[in-house]
């Protein structure tokens, strides 16, 4: 998927559903890992201080 995209969706789900990055990855299956190289890839980083990618 599009990491434009994607980040729309991450963030609507740790918004309205996760408490954290920890507890989406865990909630969906996701390795976390993978999951930020390929935001940071196109310019995004996980904000635990506002939980969300900016």
């Amino acid at each position: 998927m599009d990491p434009h995209l994607l980040v729309g969706l991450l963030n609507t789900e740790l918004r309205n559903h996760c408490d954290s990055l920890d507890d989406l990855v865990k909630t969906h299956g996701i390795d976390r890992i993978e999951l930020e190289k390929k935001m940071a890839g196109a310019g995004y980083l996980y904000q635990p201080a506002q939980n969300q990618f900016r």
